[in-house]
């Protein structure tokens, strides 16, 4: 079992972008049908991933969670960049989302491998 995290060079960027894609995209798709949703899903896309982490993948870890919750809370995040995106935005930029996140999705397999080896939160 390898006890620290892969080194990553584009995976981080790329997946920072992605969430930064959710938490606009995000409240700006359901800003028109529910204020409060708008609110709660940027609440839900910053908070969790904040308060929620594996032990080795953050210095800070608030609450600790093994590995496979990591990943869940990184899919929430990319699922709602590419759902979010295209209900709010022109297709183009739902297409381009959909690109960023394939790609985040690749740069992202090394680190989920290791999380996947992390063992419950103690």
């Amino acid at each position: 079992m390898t006890s620290r995290p892969p080194e990553l060079r584009l995976g981080p960027p790329l997946r920072f972008a992605t969430e930064l894609v959710a938490w606009v995209a995000t409240p700006w798709a359901l800003w028109s049908h529910s204020v409060v949703l708008a609110i709660v899903s940027v609440v839900v896309l910053i908070g969790l991933p904040a308060v929620f982490s594996t032990p080795g993948d953050k210095a800070h870890v608030v609450i600790p969670v093994p590995g496979w919750a990591t990943i869940a809370l990184v899919l929430l995040q990319f699922a709602a960049a590419v759902a979010s995106s295209w209900a709010a935005w022109h297709p183009v930029a739902g297409a381009v989302v959909v690109v960023l996140v394939a790609a985040a999705v690749v740069t992202e397999a090394p680190r989920w491998r290791w999380l996947l080896t992390v063992g419950p939160a103690r």
